[in-house]
């Protein structure tokens, strides 16, 4: 196993380890790696006592190594499993007290709750969409603002000579914008960098990514991502929106704010992961929605990309969700740009209408945009292959805060000379008259005309596109749009994962508008100016294929692009694109999100387990020795399990109450460790001498109330005469937890595990006796790598 020690990752900082004891359990039950092993009989189950896990020598030598100061190099190994990443509880624990709510529940309650769903839908909608225009009116104006600043300061300096001071002005607005942006994310919450794409994938499938979803998140997300694009930085403020959007879904649907300390009593039905990750689902949709204005994208995108977990009810309200955040952003930008009744704003980025009398395709240009598809994956490929690389640095040697902020500016500052230093040299001279250009920059072009390499640096990246797929032909020389291509491919690579908040949706569309208009400009010239050869729809084929073969996506990004386009007509060459684009890009690495999903070492599962491990069972695979609880237990045993902090176990099977502890006892049902933390908090115990009282009733509520953030177990005090009491644990546990036995094959493990969205899976032998527990990281350390099946190390990381 390779050294590790504590890598900077989505699951916050050292100091957030040590505020939240408890909280932050790895999701393991047993031991380490369960390769194999000679197992007897007596190995299989504790009870009562304590299990250890032995993961392996090295890193626990490692841990008392290290010094206490931060290293300057992170060991980091990509063939690693990290197990401080909690899974989620999406199966309902049919405890006692669950079923006596549910059988109280009469018909016309389990309406008001279907109501109460729809409402939540649609505040989900309306308040994504708001959200989507604080950020889309904030940038508008800070960035004109810039903009004009910095248009002015040349304007003046061209004719007096002295443009070195208007570079310095440009890169330092740059710098200094950044530089806040990427202080409130690297100091205050690291969670909120990037698009948030790949930490909400994680969560609808089933894995814990802490502070993903607070409002404090929320808000560092909308300030960093307004702060980033105003920054001049290669970024788009799209891919944050799903975020943004999911932050809202689930922060509406509890009906209070943990962060805030503010229950409103309202929704406290829906208090459980199992709600909540459906609501979760529908504010990722809304998000993509506000975006593209785009709802049936964004139910697919929620679909293909997001949801693990899917039924015809979700589909029916996500839609409704995406519905109300298109319509709310459309209505409320529409009166903010002065035409009240002219709902012409659905999406924060609009690609304009593509007319198809002039721009249709014909049956010989379907193996051209094939082969825009394969140059889309290898340029994806290529994007992927560098941006991992440039990860693996990070993580290794970037991994201080300050260190972060400082290489934002960096790359501010290397964006903005760059963009100077291309326009400086541009020759590429244009008419203004009859051009939509917002900031025309005339440098040392004549009088009446504007430099055309400004107009793809000196904007907003959004507008950028939208001149690239409309500008009328002949509007770039074609040395512009290659140089052009050029750089902004290794910038928008080199920005992708710094420490701000930012999408790769954008940038993406802008390198493939670039070389596809470039493309089509050249096809113009071998056809010697065919009709067919418009820039424009070469342009529209170019950014699908790059944003294809970068993110891999394939039926929602078809439906994204024909709704934010307004044109049908395009729906199959850009499937085709797209297909070509994942295939190729396939080929060689996974898409950007995949691929920063498995450098954080996340336990992350896929549809279907690795095709080749049908030779392995759950005995090879499930975690031993198990530590169980009799049904009535002392409550002694109960807290000296829980403060283990070797084993930290969430899950714990229960069996009979046996006195003769040398007999195995069969399997009774499973409990939680928060649900053990909700009873002895509530000092649900009663001594000894009478069992035969009945113990101090506690509802449903109580644990609903406790949700998400349990306390931990350091917090509750137990005094010694209670540690002498006994707790029956009947009442509690879910009676019927999901088996299987020790025979059955991965597969058929993974897709119980997987289907179901369990937490824990008991495997018993033939007499329904507990031989092991199968979590998450247990299935999810199996991989399918380019020799075969490999199994993954296992680090406390």
């Amino acid at each position: 196993m390779a050294n590790v020690a504590k890598k900077v990752s989505w699951s916050g900082r050292d100091r957030d380890d040590d505020e939240r004891v408890g909280e932050t359990t790895p999701l393991i039950n047993g031991s380490g790696p369960g390769s194999a092993r000679q197992l007897t009989p007596s190995s299989f189950l504790r009870i009562g006592q304590l299990s250890n896990v032995d993961l392996n020598e090295d890193i626990h030598e490692l841990e008392t190594e290290l010094p206490r100061q931060r290293p300057s190099e992170i060991p980091h190994n990509e063939k690693l499993l990290s197990l401080k990443y909690e899974s989620l509880d999406y199966d309902n624990s049919e405890n006692q007290l669950f079923l006596e709510e549910e059988r109280r529940i009469n018909h016309a309650a389990f309406r008001t709750v279907e109501i109460k769903r729809w409402v939540i839908c649609a505040m989900i909608g309306i308040l994504t969409g708001l959200v989507a225009c604080f950020i889309d009116i904030v940038v508008e104006n800070l960035a004109g603002l810039k903009y004009r600043v910095v248009k002015d300061n040349i304007d003046k300096f061209t004719a007096k000579g002295g443009l070195s001071f208007s570079l310095l002005l440009w890169a330092t607005l740059n710098a200094s914008v950044v530089m806040v942006g990427s202080m409130i994310v690297a100091f205050i919450e690291p969670v909120a960098a990037g698009s948030g794409i790949p930490q909400i994938k994680c969560y609808l499938n089933g894995v814990k990514i802490p502070h993903v979803v607070r409002l404090k998140t929320l808000v560092i997300k909308v300030c960093g991502v307004i702060l980033s694009v105003v920054g001049g930085l290669a970024v788009g403020k799209e891919g944050p929106m799903i975020h943004s959007g999911s932050v809202i879904a689930a922060g509406i649907s509890q009906g209070r704010s943990t962060s805030l300390k503010r229950d409103f009593k309202i929704f406290e039905y829906f208090r459980r992961d199992t709600e909540k990750r459906d609501f979760v689902s529908a504010g990722a949709a809304a998000g993509v929605s506000a975006a593209f204005g785009a709802p049936v994208g964004g139910v697919l995108f929620s679909l293909e990309e997001g949801a693990s977990f899917w039924n015809q009810f979700l589909t029916w309200r996500i839609f409704f969700a995406s519905m109300i955040s298109t319509f709310t952003l459309n209505s409320v930008l529409s009166v903010y740009h002065g035409n009240a009744w002219d709902l012409s704003s659905p999406g924060l980025i609009n690609f304009g209408r593509f007319d198809s009398e002039k721009m249709g395709y014909t049956i010989q240009e379907i193996p051209i945009f094939i082969f825009m598809g394969v140059v889309g994956g290898i340029l994806g490929a290529l994007f992927n292959a560098l941006n991992y690389w440039l990860t693996m640095f990070r993580i290794r040697y970037i991994h201080r805060p300050c260190l972060q902020v400082v290489e934002a500016m960096l790359v501010a500052a290397v964006t903005a000379t760059v963009g100077f230093v291309m326009i400086y040299c541009s020759r590429d001279c244009q008419p203004i008259q009859g051009s939509s250009v917002a900031y025309p920059l005339q440098l040392f072009c004549a009088d009446g005309e504007y430099n055309s390499m400004a107009t793809a640096f000196f904007n907003t990246p959004e507008k950028s596109v939208v001149n690239l797929f409309h500008d009328p032909p002949g509007s770039y020389n074609p040395m512009t749009l290659g140089m052009f291509t050029l750089m902004y491919f290794f910038l928008a690579c080199w920005t992708y994962g710094l420490t701000v908040s930012a999408g790769v949706f954008i940038p993406s569309l802008l390198i493939g508008a670039a070389w596809g208009r470039l493309f089509g400009i050249s096809l113009s010239y071998l056809t010697k100016g065919s009709i067919w050869a418009d820039p424009g729809k070469y342009a529209l084929m170019g950014a699908a294929a790059q944003l294809g073969g970068i993110v891999r996506m394939t039926l929602s990004l078809t439906v994204i692009m024909m709704e934010a386009t307004g044109n049908v007509t395009y729906g199959f060459p850009i499937m085709l694109v797209l297909m070509t684009a994942k295939i190729v890009g396939d080929y060689f690495v996974e898409g950007l999100y995949d691929m920063h999903i498995q450098l954080q070492s996340v336990p992350f599962l896929h549809w279907e387990a690795p095709v080749t491990s049908h030779s392995l069972t759950a005995r090879e695979v499930m975690s031993t020795p198990v530590t169980c609880l009799r049904r009535i237990e002392r409550v002694g045993t109960v807290v000296d399990i829980l403060s283990d902090t070797s084993s930290n176990h969430n899950g714990f099977p229960v069996v009979e109450s046996n006195p003769d502890t040398t007999q195995v006892a069969g399997l009774r049902g499973l409990i939680l460790r928060s649900q053990l933390i909700v009873l002895l908090k509530h000092k649900v115990f009663v001594e000894r001498a009478n069992l035969n009282l009945v113990q101090r009733r506690l509802k449903l509520k109580d644990f609903r109330d406790a949700y998400p953030r349990f306390p931990p177990i350091q917090s509750i005090h137990v005094s010694q005469d209670e540690r002498e009491c006994m707790i029956d644990l009947s009442e509690f546990m879910n009676p019927s937890p999901y088996t299987v036995p020790q025979e059955a094959s991965l597969p058929r493990v993974f897709k119980l595990f997987r289907a179901l969205g369990l937490r824990h899976l008991v495997v018993v032998d033939n007499h329904n006796k507990v031989v092991g527990m199968v979590t998450r990281k247990d299935l999810a350390r199996y991989r399918l790598g380019k020799e075969g099946l490999e199994e993954l190390s296992l680090a406390q990381t």
